[in-house]
């Protein structure tokens, strides 16, 4: 690790870290971002210290989300805090305002590299773990129709979930109702409901708070479009299971 070079790419602009120096990210810096009033003059830094390269949250209020290539890892950055970059290639992306960017840091001689592990399949007479799902292939079309917007764009952040009509007019869809598959898309083992929180008589039915734990958990999967998941529109022919 003390003799790797880091590398920050943002836009096809390679910018080398300096070992005796930082590389400073933001509105103003060595990296210059985008000229948003959202976002830090000076949000991110990337130092060379005890042999270790970090990338350290300098801001004050935005969060930056990093994660390997493979998705094997993820962390989120908050100001203050910093990690260290022991991986070949990390994914950063951070949302300023109504924008959402991301950049990567490329490690020459990494210290940890990703392994590819071998997924599990259940054994016979033990007990499924909750949250394995089994799609029919008009399921897995209805996943995809709805997820078409974010799998469209070209870097991280969040997409838009279209309503049933447009769900329903793509190509592959046409045909199905998609009321019924979205209501029966999950069988009932993988199924947790909420209970409404308490009311009292003539008072209006309230909606149950969300966490931020719990908002994050149903953005997993945009953090979901995680590095090295296929980029890039859908095909031409329209959409197809499988």
């Amino acid at each position: 690790m003390s003799d790797s070079v880091v590398t920050v790419d943002f836009c096809g602009e390679l910018h080398t870290a300096p070992r005796d120096g930082t590389l400073t990210i933001g509105r103003e810096g060595d990296v210059e971002i985008d000229d948003n009033p959202f976002l830090h003059r000076h949000f991110l830094r990337v130092t060379h210290e005890g042999g270790w390269w970090w990338l350290t949250n300098i801001g004050s209020t935005l969060t930056a989300t990093v994660a390997d290539k493979k998705g094997l890892f993820r962390a989120r950055l908050s100001p203050g805090a910093r990690i260290p970059l022991a991986f070949e290639r990390i994914t950063v992306w951070f949302t300023a305002g109504p924008t959402t960017y991301d950049f990567d840091v490329l490690v020459d001689n990494p210290s940890f590299m990703s392994i590819d592990n071998d997924v599990l399949l259940p054994q016979e007479g033990g007990e499924t773990t909750v949250g394995r799902v089994s799609l029919t292939p008009d399921q897995k079309l209805l996943v995809v129709a709805l997820c078409e917007d974010f799998l469209r764009r070209d870097g991280a952040g969040q997409g838009t979930i279209p309503s049933s009509a447009v769900a329903a007019g793509r190509p592959g869809v046409e045909g199905h109702e998609v009321q019924p598959q979205a209501r029966q898309r999950l069988p009932e083992a993988g199924r947790r409901r909420h209970p409404w929180p308490p009311r009292r008589p003539g008072q209006a039915r309230q909606q149950p708070q969300v966490t931020p734990r719990r908002a994050r958990a149903v953005h997993a999967d945009g953090d979901a479009r995680r590095p090295g998941a296929p980029r890039g529109p859908l095909g031409s022919g329209g959409l197809t299971g499988g």
